[in-house]
């Protein structure tokens, strides 16, 4: 391989890789944060969790390493994943952990949600 093309190689590469990368949010997009008793369902954060689903308009109580807050998914219709740790309070969690939102079946036709959910493609 010629160096133009060893390097054009490297730069689509290079191309592809940030196009991959996780995209994060504008908080405002995202939700806000919400009392913890105001929360209708409890997740507990584990070093073993990667992820957590939830659907848009839920509020989750989330539960890690002694610590505790809530956040009120009122996403974008936009936003399908984030980063939870975009807007957990500062050293609630110690790993990544992704959320995953299936849009707010108040907005949508019942038919409609399954196709825009991630449990769909699986």
């Amino acid at each position: 391989m010629n160096p133009l093309s060893k390097r054009l190689s490297l730069a689509a590469l290079a191309v592809l890789l940030s196009a991959c990368a996780a995209v994060t949010p504008r908080q405002d997009l995202v939700g806000a944060a919400a009392p913890p008793e105001s929360a209708t369902r409890t997740v507990t954060i584990t070093p073993d969790t990667r992820y957590v689903d939830v659907v848009g308009g839920d509020v989750v109580r989330f539960a890690a390493g002694g610590k505790v807050f809530a956040w009120d998914f009122n996403v974008s219709p936009l936003v399908a994943v984030f980063a939870l740790n975009q807007v957990a309070p500062p050293g609630t969690l110690d790993h990544e952990v992704l959320v995953y939102v299936t849009p707010d079946p108040r907005y949508y036709e019942p038919s409609q949600i399954p196709a825009l959910s991630r449990l769909a493609s699986q």
